[in-house]
């Protein structure tokens, strides 16, 4: 499937809040990940209600819990007439992939390697 144009409209700021952080509350780890399907389908993104629809809390709560992970970096959103819809930030959710698998990588790599020494 040949991968959409997204649109120059979007907004995106440069992150000043912590990712880790952001992703600590499972509200907000269910947001990425409803947007990560989106995305995943190829949805442009969903709007606070359709978000609030999916999930169980109320559709102010969901404003909050967007403004911090756009913060952190994680989504954007565009403006679309009076609505606003959110998507993942690519380069937000790169920069988490690669330092976990970086970090993740490197003491998997280590444990295999103190397994390895202790079989001997």
């Amino acid at each position: 499937m040949a991968a959409r144009a997204r649109p120059a409209a979007s907004v995106a700021s440069a992150p000043s809040g912590d990712p880790f952080e952001a992703l600590g509350d499972p509200n907000r780890r269910a947001i990425v990940e409803l947007l990560g399907a989106a995305a995943a389908a190829g949805d442009d993104g969903r709007s606070v209600q359709e978000l609030a629809d999916a999930l169980p809390i109320s559709r102010p709560a969901v404003s909050r819990h967007l403004r911090l992970l756009k913060r952190a970096g994680l989504v954007v959103e565009e403006p679309r007439g009076t609505r606003r819809i959110y998507r993942l930030h690519d380069e937000g959710i790169e920069a988490v992939r690669s330092y976990l698998e970086r970090v993740w990588g490197e003491a998997a790599a280590r444990f295999r390697l103190v397994a390895e020494n202790r079989g001997r």
